[in-house]
């Protein structure tokens, strides 16, 4: 069962003696509701892998619903370098008959189907699968007792993966104990005693579906410091506190309330402390009130709250107020697809507000550069004086990744305000200079206090209706951001550095673009990938790398609009005027797969190769519908 997402990876026949088969990475897909625990599944087994010096990344489908319904969970684990989380499932597991339904097209052909034969019934005569039939519910009932059908099922699935693939059953059975160590004692019992049920079942063809991950030296891929395992919204919520921020306020909505409870959990910890406000207007005031002490603060939301905080953010540009705004993008418009992954605010997060009000939009691109555009955006907050978008997403809130472990001792940022008197020249607002507030409590020599206010101002705050003063300082909120632009380093790229079309990705596209930028040069294709963290402003001289290629193809999660191109791909055009600048975009609510993305590049080029491989891939997808 070696995993069709990396080609190269060798593997070889199960012997039959059932000796394990050598593999690299596995895709293995969960599919049942979302009150059966296979979120814990999924979250076992990666944690287990950052245990294990392998790499993992997950992805997850849950209802918007209160009261449930039909969910996935998809971990991808092994030795290699896991960029995406898969494209097509090496193994199925299937809970009830329509987990069976929705996702056995998943399945590649030669894959693994293992479902609960309680409730499943797999079509007759399919032989496109290795089926694996197994009374999951029956056997958790016998191994836990009582009425506890619907409470131990994921354990006993979890036990018998570990079992297939030859996991380090120790270090499960830790986490398993870490999870329900603070309950009560049966209840970590009952776990496993369903974990060893899992692990013990016996089946007939179970042997011949043994696996091993292969070794792999960590001392080169990985600099000694240990790793660990993460979800973005958590990575994203640690790197704030890096980054010194020690106060917030926000409002609960999906997908940014992890973050909210991460601080309000963590922030007095620090000495900080965190607001839940009434309303989203009420959040970012608040927020800006921090920030206006000299606390750098951070606020968040989705979509909808970020459409909300607009009004205010608009002072925030105006008074010069450093903010961190998170928003975790989802479905939309309105309440849209709640818990589906899209990146449509992207035209909001620049250009939302009224008036002329330049601000900074960064996004992450995994779980790891969540922490790390974190501490990156309170740094550009402080010294460019100025409000912060973080642009992540429903996909990267809730994937776990596994990563190496931040060197704090270097990277905590001290978060006292700067009291220090200033003298009698001080100006809040100078034409000639960023801004630097002078925090409440600040003596200033020369006894002229400034004004802080959302109305057009002179150098020391106070209100002004002088056209030229106005021009000023509209040139001055710019240039600032114009600086910072020509400061920034240059984006990472991969591949060819000319050629016939260069994959341009942001956010949580990186991965799948990685991974699609192989396959394209795989198929003789001279190709390139460009990614982009700093959304606004733009990094100087990208029109220099562009110039070397006949394509510039933008995927992104967003819908192509009346004019036929995705919100990034339409700022790049309108910046660059360059008609070799195209979109790839889907807004099903699902992350990109990388034949997604493959089968976009291959609409805007001419090649043979590509769409011979593309065909293979349609067969390969016809065979397994």
């Amino acid at each position: 069962m070696v995993s069709p997402n990396t080609p190269e990876t060798p593997g070889g026949a199960a012997s039959a003696s059932g000796s394990p088969r050598s593999i690299q990475d596995v895709v293995i897909r969960l599919a049942g509701n979302s009150q059966d625990g296979i979120q814990s599944i999924g979250g076992f087994l990666a944690r287990l892998a950052g245990r294990s010096d392998q790499d993992v990344m997950t992805y997850m489908t849950i209802p918007s619903t209160i009261s449930g319904g039909p969910s996935i969970f998809q971990v991808r684990m092994g030795t290699g370098d896991i960029l995406s989380a898969g494209d097509r499932a090496d193994m199925l597991v299937a809970f009830y008959q329509h987990s069976y339904d929705a996702h056995v097209s998943s399945l590649r052909p030669g894959g693994v189907l293992l479902y609960d034969s309680d409730h499943v019934t797999p079509t007759a005569g399919d032989n496109r699968f290795t089926l694996v039939a197994c009374p999951i519910t029956t056997a958790t009932v016998e191994a836990v007792g009582g009425t506890s059908k619907d409470k131990g099922k994921n354990i006993f699935v979890l036990g018998l993966l570990a079992r297939v693939f030859d996991l380090d059953v120790a270090k499960l059975a830790a986490l398993i104990k870490e999870r329900f160590g603070g309950k009560n004692e049966d209840i970590v019992r009952n776990a496993m005693l369903a974990f060893d049920a899992g692990y013990a079942w016996p089946q007939n063809n179970l042997r011949d579906l043994f696996y091993r991950f292969e070794a792999v030296d960590r001392a080169v891929s990985i600099s000694g410091r240990p790793q660990i395992t993460l979800d973005g919204n958590t990575a994203l919520a640690y790197g704030l506190l890096a980054g010194g921020v020690r106060h917030g306020a926000g409002y609960p909505i999906t997908p940014w309330s992890s973050i909210m409870e991460t601080l309000r959990t963590e922030l007095p910890k620090y000495g900080g402390i965190f607001v839940q406000c009434e309303d989203e207007i009420a959040s970012i005031s608040t927020a800006l009130g921090f920030s206006y002490t000299g606390h750098l603060a951070v606020t968040g939301s989705a979509g909808p709250g970020l459409s909300l905080k607009m009004e205010a953010l608009g002072w925030a540009t105006m008074a010069e107020m450093p903010v961190i705004v998170v928003n975790v993008q989802r479905g939309g418009p309105s309440t849209g697809m709640p818990t589906n992954v899209e990146q449509s605010d992207l035209m909001q997060a620049i250009y939302g507000s009224h008036g002329d009000t330049p601000r900074v939009v960064l996004a992450p691109k995994n779980v790891e550069d969540c922490f790390y555009i974190a501490i990156e955006a309170t740094r550009i907050a402080r010294e460019y004086s100025t409000p912060v978008i973080i642009m992540t997403d429903q996909g990267l809130s809730s994937r776990i990744e596994v990563f190496e472990e931040p060197d704090l001792a270097k990277l905590m940022v001290d978060p006292k305000p700067n009291l220090a008197e200033r003298g009698t020249d001080y100006k809040p607002y100078p034409l000639d200079r960023i801004t630097q507030h002078a925090p409440a409590g600040a003596k200033i020599l020369s006894g002229k206090y400034p004004t802080v206010t959302g109305l057009e101002h002179d150098e020391l705050g106070h209100p002004t209706g002088s056209p030229k003063l106005h021009m000023q300082m509209t040139a001055k909120r710019r240039d600032k951001i114009k600086q910072l632009g020509a400061s920034l380093p240059a984006p990472e790229f991969n591949g060819d550095s000319a050629g016939e079309v260069l994959l341009v990705t942001w956010g949580s596209t990186w991965g799948p673009g990685c991974e699609a930028l192989a396959r394209i040069r795989k198929a003789g294709i001279k190709a390139g990938q460009l990614h982009l963290r700093h959304l606004h402003p733009l990094p100087n001289g990208l029109e220099e790398t562009f110039a070397r290629y006949r394509k510039i193809v933008v995927p992104e999660l967003n819908d192509e609009g009346i004019y036929g191109y995705g919100q990034l791909a339409t700022m790049l055009r309108a910046r660059y005027a360059m008609p070799g600048i195209v979109s790839v975009c889907k807004t099903d609510g699902l992350t990109f797969k990388v034949s997604e993305i493959v089968a976009g590049v291959a609409k805007h080029i001419e090649s043979a190769e590509l769409n011979a491989i593309l065909n293979v891939a349609s067969k390969s997808a016809l065979a397994a519908n």
